[in-house]
């Protein structure tokens, strides 16, 4: 059994979290002084017994918050508002995307500019707007809701000085610096991360039933190299006023382990610079407190986190959300196989991957390579004729079974 000291401290932890995170939720929650009450009846119970654990009760409301989050961009920059409703704490399944709303950003004067839906959830902004002029956000939902952000007034975010990148014995430190300034102190930070992925075994070659003869690929069909997308996991945050000058020198954006799939060809990362107000930063911090506790910024919330949106018809209707106004600066960096050698990455699913060394000849090619399982990949020569070849398992050659065999239109060769 589980030593009961330590069991007790782990369960006891957890649930003094739980509770002083729901009592930030409403009111008719749990009121601070209950909350302290079920600590000490709690501790009794927990003491005493070493299996049974403890599972606040959540009310279902706490599942039904909608989420907003979003930073647009004044300048043209494409960037996008989220909306969603909150998972329960105790639910496995992702927050619900909120579809067709009607939503927009509305100036001082009155003049609308309109986000459009990308795909569920996600809405699109687009538009140069000027700087010298207040804004507010307005969200309506296809049952009839209405909601609204305080108002906004937009921040000049200070371009990003450099990136680069660091190459220690744990692997490869991304990192940026920047400076702000007395309108610009907070930062907010995100980043999408490209690298090309390759199979085991490559081949150039492919099966063509038309003519019933192997052919070299055309480059729309090419599988020999793919490529990776992730967005930031984390809220990266920082108060540039903490540091001499207000330069924020060598900040971490993200940490690639060693002999990590990242960097088995060629890596990019897309940094995005944000800068926000106080608020905001409160905001976010709270926001990152929870998600590492729990596991991501879209994990259930133990907790309500007040932000800039409101219910337009019942303000005590709660609501998770945050929306900043500003410029997007973005900065992208490349980092290539040879420039962090070594580094040996093994995928182990292709542990069994091998060029088979049973030849496949023309009069075998319909029934070898027919169904498309096993391709070719090293022909046999006579002369100046290919007669044969040596195959394998598509898995084992196809990258566009984990990745995407398009060129992203940004990616740039040595």
């Amino acid at each position: 059994m589980i030593d009961r000291a330590s069991r007790f401290s782990g369960l006891w932890q957890k649930y003094l979290l739980s509770v002083s995170r729901i009592a930030l939720i409403r009111g008719d929650f749990f009121s601070r002084s209950r909350a302290s009450f079920f600590s000490l009846a709690i501790l009794v119970v927990l003491f005493f017994s070493c299996r049974t654990p403890f599972d606040p009760e959540i009310p279902q409301t706490a599942s039904q918050i909608l989420v907003v989050e979003g930073y647009l961009d004044m300048q043209g920059t494409l960037s996008e508002l989220k909306i969603s409703r909150m998972s329960g704490l105790d639910s496995s399944q992702s927050p619900s995307p909120e579809t067709a709303a009607l939503i927009y950003l509305e100036s001082s004067v009155g003049t609308k500019y309109y986000l459009e839906e990308d795909s569920e959830g996600r809405y699109l902004f687009q538009y140069n707007l000027g700087f010298d002029d207040t804004y507010r956000l307005f969200i309506e939902l296809q049952d009839g809701e209405r909601y609204q952000s305080a108002p906004l007034t937009p921040i000049q975010t200070p371009e990003i000085i450099d990136v680069g990148f660091l190459r220690d014995e744990e692997g490869v430190e991304i990192f940026l610096t920047t400076q702000g300034n007395e309108n610009a102190d907070d930062f907010l930070w995100g980043f999408v991360e490209t690298w090309a992925y390759r199979p085991r075994i490559g081949t150039s070659y492919i099966y063509d039933a038309s003519i019933g003869n192997v052919r070299d690929r055309f480059s729309d069909e090419q599988i020999s190299i793919c490529y990776k997308s992730a967005s930031s996991p984390d809220i990266l945050l920082e108060t540039s006023s903490r540091f001499q000058d207000q330069v924020v020198f060598r900040q971490t954006i993200t940490e690639i382990p060693e002999n990590d799939e990242r960097i088995m060809d060629r890596y990019s990362i897309l940094i995005s610079q944000m800068a926000i107000d106080e608020e905001a930063s409160k905001f976010w911090e709270i926001l990152k407190k929870n998600s590492n506790d729990i596991g991501s910024i879209f994990s259930p919330l133990p907790s309500l986190i007040r932000g800039n949106i409101s219910h337009i018809d019942d303000p005590a209707i709660p609501v998770v959300g945050q929306v900043s106004l500003g410029v997007i600066r973005q900065k992208r960096l490349f980092v290539d196989l040879q420039d962090v050698t070594p580094w040996n990455f093994v995928d182990p699913q292709f542990n069994d991957c091998i060029v088979s060394a049973e030849a496949v000849y023309q009069v075998d090619y319909q029934r070898i390579f027919g169904s498309g399982d096993i391709v070719p990949v090293v022909p046999i020569m006579e002369r100046t004729t290919i007669v044969a070849f040596y195959p394998t398992y598509r898995r084992c050659a196809d990258c566009s079974l984990y990745a995407s065999p398009i060129l992203p239109d940004f990616w740039e060769e040595d």
